[in-house]
């Protein structure tokens, strides 16, 4: 994985400029702040490590690293072996436990050059994720929408810090580092996925995080207890404080969220579908 030279100047060109007043218009009715946070939830039977949801899908593996796929009020395994798996606007992605990563393509997963411990493909039609030495990355949309077979190109941007976890909405991306501090990195777009120059620090710690299809942010803190961010808008990406969610105190390992869907991973695996 490299840094992609012909992207570096591009960030702050007319074009961008365009592409903020035309293509983010869409996303503008998505962009409302939250702040009910009653959930009601329903345990799902199985157990996993890791879930993740999107595009009105839902993806996850258990502990033995094999991928399910929830439809029909059941889960269904999916071919393969996979430590991570995302899903969203960019396709279904994941990664091993050699740290390759793969795109679903056509029911088969097709290897992708690069090497992260971690994706997500929540962003807009791009994907980003962590390296295994803790740098992040990302991928435009002119790699990620059009990647069929392993000989096409995959040019990986590379971002400046080190992350452990890294999660990208329509409208900013977050990420959290070895100390469990929280960064957000706001003016993400398809075609200019690593943003703004600077990274943003928020305050409060969290093991984890996710950033839903409609910008909302979520995660969980070492302690296990679940997170969202209020008041995340275009106009506020970084949101303005964080309030505890009143499930599962304790408990929780991993969240994702979509479409109203609040799913969680408690520590024993045990899988809840919670809804406001």
């Amino acid at each position: 994985m490299h840094k992609d030279p012909a992207i570096t100047e591009s960030y702050f060109s007319e074009e961008r400029d365009m592409y903020l007043r035309t293509a983010m218009l869409p996303f503008a009715l998505l962009c409302l702040a939250t702040s009910c946070f009653a959930f009601s939830c329903k345990q799902s039977p199985g157990a996993l490590v890791q879930i993740d949801v999107g595009a009105g899908q839902v993806f996850g593996v258990n502990s033995d690293d094999d991928i399910f796929t929830w439809y029909g009020q059941e889960w269904h395994q999916v071919t393969g072996k996979l430590t991570h798996v995302t899903v969203g606007s960019a396709g279904v992605w994941g990664v091993n436990t050699h740290n390759q990563i793969y795109k679903l393509v056509a029911g088969d997963w097709t290897n992708v050059p690069g090497v992260l411990k971690q994706i997500d493909a929540g962003g807009d039609q791009f994907v980003a994720g962590v390296h295994k030495e803790n740098s992040p990355y990302c991928l435009l949309k002119k790699n990620t929408i059009g990647y069929t077979q392993a000989s096409d190109s995959a040019n990986w941007v590379q971002l400046p810090g080190a992350m452990k976890y890294y999660s990208c909405g329509p409208i900013s991306c977050w990420g959290v580092n070895h100390n469990d501090e929280i960064y957000v990195r706001k003016g993400v777009f398809p075609n200019a996925c690593s943003g703004d120059v600077d990274w943003q620090h928020i305050s409060g710690s969290l093991s984890m995080i996710e950033v839903g299809s409609d910008g909302s942010v979520y995660g969980v803190n070492s302690n296990g207890d679940i997170y969202q961010r209020s008041s995340v808008s275009c106009d506020l990406p970084e949101g303005e404080s964080w309030s505890q969610v009143p499930v599962f105190a304790g408990q929780a390992k991993h969240v994702s969220y979509d479409l109203g869907h609040l799913w969680v991973v408690l520590k024993s695996g045990d899988i809840h579908d919670c809804t406001k």
